[in-house]
């Protein structure tokens, strides 16, 4: 029997030689998740040494009953509401392979972190009380499952011995929440009768049961097979940092992050999206650990490299050989929505999916279902406890992956108000108006031949940072004007600058783009050349500070793709602000340009 193959204390050696398994478990509030948590801890002998005891002790002297679940209760709080609050995760072992159970909340105001336990589960138990039967969150939790991609799951009907272990309650609920399955394409993998209090069908099969001939609950989770092993996928490590070492002469940069998937070595060509950036890898760096030349998925990992080339926070890092993932501002999604308010179009969110956080608002709602009892229907907003299929818009380009490809890397959560009300899944990448410049940058990136001088380097030799200040307004204001002021006071300063009249790009770059009167035929392309003129220039340290006429958000969106948003600038000068491009200074026509110009270098903090 599974029940006398793990009663022996874990031995670390062991869990390194075997093969892991991630298993959620979730259900009802007080349908006994935390029970069977805790059975399968002290039945496999999984427990630091006289825990047991101990726990049975306490409970003694408080003249309390003993519950296994009191095993997981660190928490005070947790233990005197009699209900699970935050995700935890368990340890032990089989003879087949180590586990690590994450016990994912059951009440409803804690789903979202259930969500946040089941994103990193392979398999999962659900457990429904036998007395109670199928619930609300039976199904919402089964929908969101399936949801999150993972299909392997096995109910478990607790609780049997409030029925007398009675077989026509345990057939109903397997009947009933069979056909719920079956709905969401879920194919369960099997329903087990058991008693966790009394340990039945636990790691061993119960006596009390003997219509169940099926396997106990440490047999189906050896059965479970592990998803593809994560090195064999694509690499993927989102940049969570970039670190810059000065001291004695120490000039690394080590790009930071975990690897989700796949593998890294010393002298791989990789590449970073959505900059499209690439370099080749130098070293594998890592605190208190001997040097490697190859590292995998699960591994929290620094490498430098061979250019310098810029990345930020963010970026996704690939490998040039490998298939790249989606890089886009627009995609169709499947959502769960938890938030105590609606969520609805014309409000900006933020969606967090990797290391990457952007702005986001919700562009058209396809269909809205409820995940408890599935009925479907067209609606205006997504409210809580519902699940939508949306397209949503984003303020900038991400690289993720889609749920049939890669499931952690397509994976998000959305933020409202600083408190997580969603998440879901990518389905698909969808054109946005930016689409057409962004495939040029990223051939740009691929092509580019970058300088052995870094920024840093640059903007020290320099005393400053580069900057694309873009000065517009309406036709009449004085922008020029104020963009030689402007320009003339930096030099003077000793400043690396230069100011560039959209207008002058018209008979050279644009010359081929140009009618007879003067106006380019093709203004996205006029302003994508304009970008890629900034970009230069800004990759050479400079501060350009460019003026035309009543620019709009399309133009800066263009802009933007081609060059870092954070070293854009936009100042309108006018009484008016005649186009919807957003603005980070104001100024209204007066006739002292000399105090505009010293408010721009303010703003600018030179």
């Amino acid at each position: 029997m599974m029940g006398n193959t793990a009663e022996r204390p874990i031995n670390k050696r062991d869990l390194i030689h075997k093969q892991d398994m991630n298993i959620v478990i979730v259900g009802h509030v007080d349908h006994g998740k935390s029970t069977v948590i805790g059975r399968l801890l002290a039945d496999t002998h999984s427990l630091p040494e006289g825990k047991l005891e101990q726990v049975k002790e306490t409970c003694r002297r408080n003249a309390k009953p003993f519950e296994y679940a009191f095993l997981l209760d660190a928490l005070k709080d947790e233990r005197s509401q009699g209900i699970t609050i935050d995700s935890a995760r368990c340890f032990f072992q089989t003879d087949a392979r180590n586990y690590i159970i994450i016990d994912a909340p059951g009440h409803i105001e804690f789903l979202k972190n259930m969500i946040t336990g089941a994103a990193r589960a392979e398999a999962a138990l659900l457990v429904i009380d036998a007395h109670e039967g199928v619930q609300e969150n039976s199904r919402r939790h089964g929908y969101l499952l399936s949801m999150l991609g993972i299909h392997q799951v096995c109910v478990l009907v607790n609780k049997m011995d409030l029925t007398g272990y009675n077989e026509r309650a345990f057939r109903k609920i397997e009947r009933q929440y069979r056909r719920f399955l079956k709905r969401i394409n879920v194919e369960p993998t099997c329903f087990i009768p058991i008693s966790a209090m009394e340990g039945d069908n636990i790691a061993d099969h119960s006596e009390k049961m003997p219509w169940y001939e099926g396997v106990n609950v440490l047999e189906v989770l050896d059965s479970f097979e592990n998803e593809t092993a994560q090195e064999e996928k694509p690499f993927r490590m989102p940049v969570q940092d970039v670190y810059k070492f000065t001291l004695n002469g120490d000039n690394r940069r080590i790009v930071a992050g975990t690897i989700e998937t796949g593998r890294i070595s010393v002298g791989d060509e990789v590449v970073f999206y959505p900059s499209g950036k690439r370099t080749t890898v130098k070293t594998l760096e890592a605190f208190n650990r001997e040097p490697q030349d190859s590292v995998g998925a699960g591994w929290t990992c620094g490498f430098t490299v061979s250019e310098q080339i810029y990345v930020k926070r963010g970026e996704m890092a690939c490998l040039a050989k490998e298939p790249a993932p989606k890089v886009t501002g627009r995609m169709l999604v499947n959502l769960f929505w938890l938030g105590k308010k609606p969520l609805v179009k014309g409000k900006t969110y933020f969606l967090k999916l990797g290391t990457a956080k952007v702005g986001m608002q919700l562009e058209e709602i396809r269909s809205v279902l409820d995940a408890s009892n599935l009925d479907s229907r067209k609606k205006e907003q997504v409210d809580r406890h519902e699940v939508a299929e949306c397209v949503l818009s984003l303020d900038r380009h991400i690289a993720f992956d889609l749920m049939s490809d890669i499931a952690a890397s397509s994976r998000f959560v959305i933020v409202d108000e600083y408190e997580i009300c969603g998440g879901g899944i990518v389905m698909h990448e969808m054109e946005d108006q930016t689409s057409w410049v962004r495939d040029k940058v990223l051939m740009r990136n691929y092509k580019w031949v970058g300088s052995d001088i870094s920024s840093e380097s640059r903007a020290e030799k320099y005393h400053q940072k580069a900057a694309l200040v873009l000065i517009t307004g309406e036709k009449s204001s004085p922008r020029k004007e104020l963009a030689r002021i402007v320009e003339k006071q930096l030099f003077d300063e000793g400043r690396f600058v230069y100011y560039l009249g959209i207008g002058g790009l018209m008979f050279g770059l644009d010359a081929d783009i140009i009618d007879i009167n003067m106006v380019p035929l093709n203004r996205k392309e006029h302003i994508r050349r304009l970008a890629e003129v900034a970009h230069i220039m800004l990759d050479a340290g400079v501060i350009l500070i460019v003026s035309a006429v009543e620019l709009n958000a399309t133009d800066l969106d263009v802009i933007q793709t081609s060059v870092s948003p954070e070293l854009v600038s936009v100042v309108w000068v006018g009484n008016e602000h005649t186009t919807d491009i957003p603005i980070k200074l104001h100024l209204p026509e007066n006739d002292n340009l000399e105090a505009s110009a010293d408010a721009i270098r303010k703003h600018l903090s030179l």
